[in-house]
């Protein structure tokens, strides 16, 4: 009787979760990668939808010749029979059944059909989600995410308006508006709430100046990736404001405009400081989140807001391991450095042998630096400390629910409520389609709340039917 083959789950076809399939898929594990997305890519990777045609859509990204090695070497496990794709699959549970696991997830883009995956050990590459802080006028037709604004080029060819501002902190600012200026929109400004020098005073204490030296002198890379993004912004004309956020988004039925102000060492606008831009488009966003409620429905450990692992990318849940922005945001070359080492370990183990380090020594390294060299980036890019104090009562800070920061302000202050379970209790805040997922991060503020995540054993919404019905069969693999 021929020994039934070992099988990893891994749940998120981005950088780490191709890494992953690829390291353990060549050393003898079969491996089931699951993907709510009809291609593999993730967000970084997103490719346009096949029926559109696109000739050149090494355009719309920077390290294709990494995706074309990861896409080819997917290809080739594909053939061989060591890795099954499983597409159209939206995961919102991992359940531990008689020593496997079970993944359960909704099929399709309306999510009510089941589908099941079974499996020995499970890699969470479940990406991040983008934060956005509440503003007046955040809720306008024409406002959406940096991501989102991203993914709309990518994944459709499509330009979000003719006229954009591209506003909030962070690195993704920088492709998201040198990508719609290449595309053909007037991107009237790049607003940064950060500056470039932040990474210089912060660093005034010579050790501290030596620390940040070293972090950035490890990645010339990421210094001449930002000088191509300096140079394409001179390019396009695109006047790039530091020091400044959008207080304010304006328009009758859509957006027509935003007034933007400098903020001052405080992290409040400057009296007498706002310039009003016209635009049709506000892509906004002030950083990204680790998408955890896989794993924090499995009962692993958090570590601040991400993953908590070891250095085998191990949970500490047996037979789980979590790679990519699941453990912390760091972008596309920590996330291939983290799945690699993910999916090397789990072959091993799910094959009964130890992990030899040694093997994945270079991707080990380079995990540090970038660790690092994103904490770095981290500090540099850090939200106004008072932003929430701008945030007028009557602005709307839960879409779903329509739950304005007044209100949350008064379950506080008036209702006693001290963390961000009872103000959820109290005033509806996150209970709505999204479960907190946009919110979250701005009624937290607003509260003056830890932003600590809850427990959830569903990752999304289920239909009753579904959680009634027996168990669907195995769609990736046969027990």
């Amino acid at each position: 009787m021929t020994e039934r083959r070992q099988v990893l789950a891994v749940i998120g076809a981005g950088p780490a979760g191709l890494a992953a399939a690829l390291a353990a898929a060549a050393r003898g594990v079969r491996v089931v990668l699951v993907d709510s997305a009809a291609e593999p890519g993730g967000q970084f990777y997103r490719q346009p939808a096949p029926g559109l045609g696109a000739r050149r859509p090494q355009a719309l990204h920077h390290q294709w010749r990494t995706w074309e090695r990861l896409r080819d070497g997917l290809a080739t496990h594909l053939a061989a029979g060591r890795v099954t794709y499983v597409s159209d699959h939206h995961v919102w549970c991992v359940e531990r059944d008689s020593g496997r696991f079970a993944v359960l997830a909704l099929l399709g883009p309306e999510q009510r059909e089941p589908a099941s995956v079974r499996a020995d050990g499970v890699v969470l590459a479940t990406g991040g989600y983008e934060k956005v802080w509440p503003f007046p006028g955040w809720t306008l037709p024409g406002v959406i995410t940096a991501g989102g604004a991203q993914a709309m080029l990518k994944g459709g060819l499509t330009l979000p308006g003719r006229t954009v501002v591209v506003a909030g902190t962070g690195p993704l600012l920088l492709p998201v508006a040198t990508g719609l200026a290449a595309a053909g929109a007037r991107v009237a400004a790049l607003v940064e709430s950060a500056a470039p020098t932040t990474l210089v005073r912060r660093s005034a204490h010579p050790r501290e100046a030596v620390r940040v030296a070293r972090a950035l002198a490890a990645h010339p890379g990421k210094l001449a990736e930002a000088g191509g993004y300096a140079a394409q912004l001179l390019r396009h004309r695109i006047p790039v404001r530091v020091r400044r956020a959008v207080v304010e988004a304006h328009g009758r039925d859509r957006l027509e405009s935003v007034t933007v102000a400098v903020l001052g060492p405080d992290g409040r606008p400057v009296p007498g400081t706002a310039q009003r831009l016209d635009c049709d488009t506000l892509a906004v966003g002030h950083g990204l989140l680790p998408h955890t409620d896989l794993a924090d429905g499995l009962g692993c450990r958090l570590d601040g807001a991400g993953v908590h692992v070891d250095d085998e990318q191990r949970t500490d849940v047996p037979g789980v391991w979590a790679a990519g922005e699941a453990t912390g945001i760091g972008g596309a070359a920590l996330s291939l450095a983290e799945g690699h080492i993910a999916g090397r370990s789990a072959a091993a183990r799910l094959n009964g042998a130890a992990p030899d380090p040694r093997s994945w020594a270079s991707a080990a390294r380079s995990r540090t630096r970038l660790r690092t060299f994103f904490a770095e980036l981290d500090r540099a890019y850090a939200a106004p400390v008072r932003w929430a104090e701008n945030v007028p009562d009557a602005t709307v800070v839960c879409r779903c629910e329509e739950v304005t920061a007044g209100a949350v302000r008064e379950a506080v202050g008036s209702l006693g409520a001290g963390d961000l379970r009872t103000v959820k209790l109290l005033t509806r805040a996150g209970m709505g389609w999204c479960q907190g997922r946009m919110c979250e991060p701005g009624v937290a503020g607003v509260a003056g709340c830890d932003l600590t995540p809850g427990r959830r054993p569903l990752a999304r919404p289920v239909p009753l039917g579904v959680l009634a019905a027996p168990p669907p069969p195995d769609a990736g693999t046969s027990p």
